[in-house]
């Protein structure tokens, strides 16, 4: 099981890497979760998949198996920032609450926002947790190059049952909601201190 953060500038070292990470977020997103989302060329992808983000693909054998989109708070494409602060901000037409969060969606060059992950439906259940731990630590490992000391998310609202096994020091910036297919809520995750 490889890691590799892909960005504008490095993918064409990557082959298909990229294209089947889009392929598996389409799977992922499209296909299982039945999000209305863009897609094209069997491919899912958004108005925040820019030059300015990072991709996560853990990968094995050119199989895409889990992925993470990094976009900094400081992004700025036409009307568009990052995925929280537009949903608070009203731009995306609702299908996120705008009350996500307690203050002000944050612009900061040390914090980033952590969207699009999945893991493949394909993996087995024992194989999820070794995953989900290799995702945790490309996630901070990656996000820490990049200048990050705190991540922001949109997560599953069971967060605290998994992020304190995976040594993530995370809290909640938001209040729990419904959104499409289950409970979510903004996390707050510092990537200061070591990890647990």
């Amino acid at each position: 099981m490889q890691t590799t953060t892909l960005s504008f500038s490095n993918l064409h070292n990557h082959g298909e890497l990229f294209a089947n990470l889009f392929r598996a977020r389409k799977q992922s997103f499209i296909i299982q979760k039945n999000w209305d989302l863009p897609e094209a060329d069997d491919m899912e992808f958004d108005q925040y998949d820019t030059p300015q983000s990072r991709w996560i693909a853990i990968h094995d054998k050119g199989e895409v198996m889990a992925g993470i989109r990094l976009t900094p708070t400081t992004a700025r494409c036409g009307i568009y920032s990052y995925m929280i602060r537009d949903a608070q901000k009203g731009i995306l037409g609702g299908s996120i609450p705008q009350d996500l969060l307690f203050g002000e969606a944050p612009v900061d060059e040390h914090t980033w926002e952590c969207s699009r992950v999945f893991v493949s439906h394909s993996i087995p259940q024992m194989y999820r947790r070794k995953v989900h731990f290799k995702m945790v630590e490309a996630m901070t490992g990656s996000a820490r190059e990049l200048g990050a000391t705190r991540l922001i998310a949109l997560t599953g609202a069971n967060w605290p049952r998994w992020y304190g096994r995976c040594g993530l020091d995370a809290e909640a910036i938001g209040r729990q909601m419904w959104i499409d297919d289950g409970d979510f809520q903004c996390v707050s995750i510092d990537l200061s201190g070591k990890m647990h």
